[in-house]
């Protein structure tokens, strides 16, 4: 029987979509010899079209109803990652059944792994499958001197965010957050020097659902590519440090979530960065590397090379799964 292989992609009708998870199907599909199917990650329950391989890699899962996948795919499970917001959904007497018929579970992180411990589910950590993007690592003399700064502190207020609609806007001039707009540039300012600040490149990984799949997948492919050439990168997107450290590139990871929803999802990764953290509440930060004076278009940064050691056993596995 010749097998079929499957490549997870992200249809899910919002405002804006999260070009990461592109780039964590792109970590999958180096594995892959071809890609014949691209399966939508929140309807794999209703997949009844020939057997599929799949890595089940990244974040699960907004549709928490359709939750098992079906028969059909043969998934191998590393990178997962189960929302503390979906995961009572998730285990149900099924769920775990379900995943206890495909332990052991490589989990992205280590709230996962002891999550679904905790069900009897034989679980482990893996890190994310974006640490072996090093397919796209270029020779140093490729790097030039773009410094990109991307989704510095996402989490906080944005106009964006804030006045996309009439009732967003409404929303949040009653809650506050319309009076909190200055506060990002403000603590962000605190330890990068405001001359970089005017002069970085700026990505922004989460943009409007305005385009295809294919442009999706493509957006991803370029993104990649600047990252790779980069003299530094300073953000707080995990789909973007991580394939950072996997193609060598000089990273700062900014930190500053605050909500467990959030933070639930670096248990286990946020030591592999060279990190600031910041208090949401008063800017203040702490920096785990020699930091002095401010972040500039100088400053140098050393990887920690921690990635390694999880890296190089993703791949390991991948390769296995595929070959069997």
């Amino acid at each position: 029987m010749n097998m079929k292989y499957g490549l997870l992609t992200y249809i899910e009708k919002q405002k804006y979509f999260n070009v990461g998870d592109n780039i964590q199907s792109l970590a999958a599909k180096q594995f892959l010899p071809k890609v014949d199917k691209y399966l939508d990650r929140e309807t794999l329950a209703d997949y009844n079209d020939e057997r599929v391989k799949l890595i089940m890699n990244g974040w699960f899962i907004h549709n928490t109803k359709n939750w098992v996948p079906s028969e059909n795919i043969i998934p191998l499970f590393v990178s997962f990652h189960m929302n503390n917001t979906a995961a009572p959904a998730m285990l149900t007497p099924k769920g775990i059944a379900y995943l206890k018929k495909h332990e052991p579970i490589g989990c992205r992180d280590q709230f996962t792994a002891d999550t679904l411990k905790a069900k009897g589910i034989d679980a482990y950590f893996t890190g994310c499958l974006t640490l072996t993007l090093d397919t796209y690592k270029v020779d140093d003399s490729e790097r030039g001197d773009d410094i990109y700064i991307v989704d510095p502190l996402y989490n906080y207020p944005s106009k964006q965010r804030l006045f996309y609609s009439v009732r967003s806007t409404i929303k949040s001039i009653l809650n506050g957050k319309v009076f909190q707009l200055g506060k990002k540039n403000r603590h962000l300012q605190n330890f990068i020097d405001i001359d970089l600040l005017k002069t970085a490149k700026y990505i922004d990984q989460e943009p409007l659902d305005n385009i295809t799949d294919r442009e999706r997948f493509e957006m991803a492919e370029n993104i990649l590519k600047k990252y790779s050439k980069a003299k530094l990168v300073i953000t707080s997107r995990i789909h973007c440090a991580l394939p950072c450290l996997a193609m060598g590139t000089p990273v700062i990871y900014i930190n500053g979530f605050d909500q467990f929803v959030d933070s639930c999802r670096f248990d286990g990764i946020l030591e592999l960065f060279n990190r600031i953290d910041v208090n949401t509440e008063t800017g203040e930060y702490t920096a785990n590397f020699p930091l002095k004076g401010k972040i500039n278009k100088d400053t140098m940064v050393k990887n920690l090379g921690l990635h390694h050691k999880l890296a190089e056993p993703l791949k390991e596995k991948c390769r296995k799964f595929i070959a069997e």
